[in-house]
């Protein structure tokens, strides 16, 4: 199903990486959507003058925590979490060892991580 017409008929490179790049903006956004819930609630050790929601990424010590938040996602995406062209796409593996990662938890991940997509947008625009 591809109404815009993103990919073309064989082309699985092209919907690996379309693919991976969805799973990737899901994890994102899962992190993302229960992160703007608990900073309402929880604030970290020199963060307490720091404001909740979007005006924390540019004032005061918020504007340091982003740009280590930054860098060290960049870090780790460019060093750590590559892909693998013999797994399927997002696939890192079981790193907790908890037996889960089969293809209905990979469903519900992509799924989830769908509506994340759609939470973390209404979040930001409230």
């Amino acid at each position: 199903f591809d109404p815009a017409g993103f990919t073309k008929v064989g082309d699985e490179s092209g919907f690996r990486n379309l693919r991976a790049a969805e799973i990737k903006h899901g994890r994102v956004a899962m992190m993302a959507a229960v992160g703007a819930v608990v900073q309402h609630y929880a604030k970290l050790p020199g963060f307490e003058g720091v404001p909740s929601g979007l005006p924390a990424a540019w004032t005061g010590n918020g504007l340091f925590g982003f740009a280590a938040l930054f860098l060290l996602s960049g870090a780790v995406e460019l060093a750590v979490w590559t892909e693998d062209d013999e797994k399927e796409p997002g696939n890192f593996g079981d790193p907790l060892g908890l037996g889960q990662y089969n293809e209905d938890m990979r469903n519900k991940e992509l799924n989830n991580g769908r509506m994340a997509m759609f939470a973390a947008l209404g979040i930001v625009a409230a």
